[in-house]
């Protein structure tokens, strides 16, 4: 995935690290408003309609970073996100996925013949935490920061799940995506920070 905010992140105590409270009803409002994004972003569906959606959204007034992952066929299509913990949930999910769609670097822009095969996961992060003792890392839980220099790489916590990953493999992936050697962690020059996530999601477009 990539991000697309590099402003400071809010550090909380070990004890705030613990996933957002998203109520269900919000993650079903979110889920449907980044499917509309989706189809206004590829083309299946007008601006203006995406315009209404997110003026109706129930967000529940909720503010918090948020990144959007993009799959077609259970394959990576896209992934972008903000670590804004300042922003509407709602504007945020309509960026996040409208960026995925078109803007990650990786990938073409996404076309509408292939938005029925896609499915969306919406991430709403929770507090950052300064790391440290490795040990405290719990991969699969636990999202990953890095950041020196300018230079800041983030991991979402499925990703040590989907490579089998344990704590140094995950921080070393973390620091390869900051553009840093892999046991850059290991340097008291390195910031390093942990969050957990409510990650939702489903298909693209609802078939009945």
């Amino acid at each position: 995935m990539r991000q697309v905010d590099q402003a400071e992140l809010p550090v909380a105590s070990r004890a705030s690290a613990c996933p957002p409270l998203v109520g269900l009803d919000v993650q079903e409002a979110l889920l449907a408003l980044a499917r509309v994004a989706l189809a206004a972003a590829t083309g299946r569906s007008d601006v203006a309609t995406l315009d209404r959606a997110l003026r109706t959204c129930r967000d529940g007034g909720g503010r918090g970073a948020v990144f959007v992952t993009l799959f077609d066929h259970d394959e990576l299509r896209g992934c972008i996100g903000s670590l804004d913990t300042h922003r509407r949930l709602r504007g945020a999910v309509v960026s996040a996925t409208v960026d995925a769609a078109l803007d990650d670097p990786r990938f073409v822009p996404v076309d509408a013949a292939e938005v029925p095969a896609m499915r969306i996961a919406v991430s709403v992060l929770g507090p950052c935490v300064r790391l440290t003792d490795p040990a405290d890392l719990e991969p699969g839980l636990d999202g990953v920061v890095v950041d020196r220099g300018g230079r800041r790489g983030l991991l979402l916590p499925e990703v040590a799940t989907e490579y089998g990953w344990g704590a140094s493999q995950l921080l070393a992936a973390a620091c390869g995506k900051a553009g840093l050697p892999a046991d850059a962690w290991r340097d008291r020059r390195t910031g390093v920070r942990t969050f957990r996530t409510v990650r939702f999601g489903g298909p693209a477009i609802i078939t009945h």
